[in-house]
């Protein structure tokens, strides 16, 4: 199904997301020398801290409040408290363990966003919430060029 366009700035932050895995994997399979983990754990938080935030923010104040109760947001949101404390222990202790371990959860938490939530949005949320949730999201959502 395509997004609905009220959606797009949280499915760009969300490439963004899969980009930023991707690119830890690869750097950290072809160099794993303490040197290019403090580099990576520097780019985690610093894209943790410019994107993740802002993203993590919309959905709790914006996008989920307008789902109504759905057992599926009781984990995405624990989902967001797990990637904030492994962003915490990364700026203690950039091992190559705990970035892996935000990718895994990264990527997971994003596919479930994107194939679960989101397609359930968009099947069963009334457009006028879905419109005025889209207007917020829009003005809110920081916009990064990779």
């Amino acid at each position: 199904m395509l997004r609905d366009p009220s959606l797009i700035p949280l499915s760009h932050q969300h490439h963004n997301g899969l980009a930023l895995c991707v690119l830890i994997r690869r750097s950290l399979s072809a160099d794993s020398s303490q040197e290019n983990r403090a580099r990576l754990a520097r780019r985690v938080i610093d894209r943790y801290e410019l994107e993740l935030v802002n993203h993590f923010e919309i959905e709790e104040q914006v996008l989920f409040p307008a789902c109504g109760p759905m057992p599926l947001i009781a984990d995405l949101l624990a989902e967001h408290r797990s990637l904030e404390l492994l962003v915490t222990q990364l700026r203690a202790t950039p091992a190559p363990e705990l970035l892996e371990q935000f990718c895994a959860l990264l990527s997971g938490h994003i596919r479930r966003e994107e194939s679960e939530l989101f397609e359930r949005i968009q099947r069963e949320l009334p457009r006028d919430a879905l419109d005025r949730a889209g207007v917020e999201i829009g003005r809110r959502a920081v916009r990064i060029c990779l």
